[in-house]
């Protein structure tokens, strides 16, 4: 499979997975709606390429559209066709993400992730692409333990968020299992992804507010916010403030090229695959570490728990270990200086680019 298309290419996690894919010699589609991220990200990705090899920066193909609506997608696969490049496999990355707006937006939520993927799922039918990838994550599941997670944890998610992404993971079983010899599926959980791409060229820029802690330290060093609030000082954990996951942005989106090259070597399946580090990490330690790092301050307080939180979410990697051809390579104090690299270079995102 040489000819992929990337759902959401624009976004944090989409700009770095076609990034890499595009240095591996992939020919990469994007697909991409702005609503939730900069178009300028086309051009950040064909600078740092083009350093690399001019000719790889040709391979990279952008198209604006909804997966709300199914002629924008039909419109990629069509363009593949006629110019002998045919998707041959998707990394489906589009959708919103914030387990805080979620509970506000139900239905905006339900709406572009669920109705999106449907439409995915139709179009791919009907060019015959049956290889996907699929950006799930490890809110789908109940964690009352401090305990590792695997991927045959129980799956009970406490949000809207994490109920699409649940919702999305049972419609590929049905989809799998309607046509078992022709379905390759991988469902990626993803933990945490902080950090940026080492050039500074692309990181995380999100609309607004930021909902998620890094996005929100990276604010908060830079003086846009005056400090950090952070839900709880109470959880039943070893310093009272929530255990994650932390895996570098760049170690997440190589987890896909391992996905890939397993899904062009196996037999028809599904399968899942927790992606993170297995260390966990409190928000104090990653406040802390993110401070050391840098030799910068970094003022919090504390506030009330927020709704549709969950105190422990550490991943069991070991599937993903010892079946992909994947590892994590990056610690925590090169998320927290690639990730303030960024935020240094580019004070107001992709905005004045």
């Amino acid at each position: 499979m040489q000819n992929l298309l990337v759902t959401g290419g624009c976004g944090y996690i989409g700009s770095h997975t076609a990034l890499l894919l595009l240095e591996k010699g992939y020919t990469v589609y994007i697909i991409d709606s702005n609503c939730n991220s900069n178009p300028f990200v086309i051009n950040k990705l064909k600078k740092i390429i083009m350093k690399k090899d001019k000719q790889l920066a040709k391979n990279l193909i952008f198209f604006k559209g909804d997966l709300r609506k199914k002629k924008d997608i039909e419109r990629i696969f069509e363009y593949s066709k006629h110019n002998n490049k045919i998707i041959e496999a998707v990394v489906h990355l589009a959708g919103f993400k914030s387990v805080n707006e979620s509970m506000k937006y139900p239905l905006m939520y339900w709406d572009s992730n669920l109705i999106g993927t449907i439409n995915l799922l139709k179009v791919m039918q009907k060019y015959l692409c049956y290889n996907l990838i699929f950006s799930s994550s490890a809110t789908i599941y109940s964690c009352l333990e401090n305990k590792l997670i695997d991927e045959n944890f129980p799956i009970k998610p406490i949000n809207p968020y994490g109920n699409t992404k649940r919702c999305i993971e049972t419609l590929l079983e049905d989809i799998y299992k309607s046509e078992k010899a022709k379905w390759k599926i991988i469902n990626l959980r993803y933990f945490n992804p902080i950090g940026a791409h080492h050039s500074g060229d692309i990181g995380e820029d999100p609309n607004g507010i930021p909902n998620n802690l890094f996005p929100l330290i990276l604010q908060v060093a830079s003086s846009k916010l005056r400090e950090l609030k952070i839900f709880g000082n109470n959880w039943d954990t070893r310093d009272g403030t929530c255990i994650r996951d932390y895996i570098h942005i760049l170690d997440l989106a190589n987890a896909h090229i391992a996905a890939f090259e397993y899904l062009s070597k196996t037999k028809s399946q599904i399968i899942n695959f927790n992606i993170g580090t297995g260390k966990g990490t409190s928000v104090l330690e990653l406040i802390n570490t993110f401070k050391n790092v840098n030799k910068i301050k970094l003022p919090y307080s504390f506030t009330s728990r927020r709704e549709g939180d969950q105190k422990y979410i550490v991943a069991d990697n070991s599937r993903a270990l010892s079946t992909l051809n994947w590892k994590p390579l990056k610690s925590l104090e090169d998320m927290c200086r690639d990730g303030w690299k960024w935020q240094l270079k580019n004070p107001n995102g992709y905005i004045d680019n």
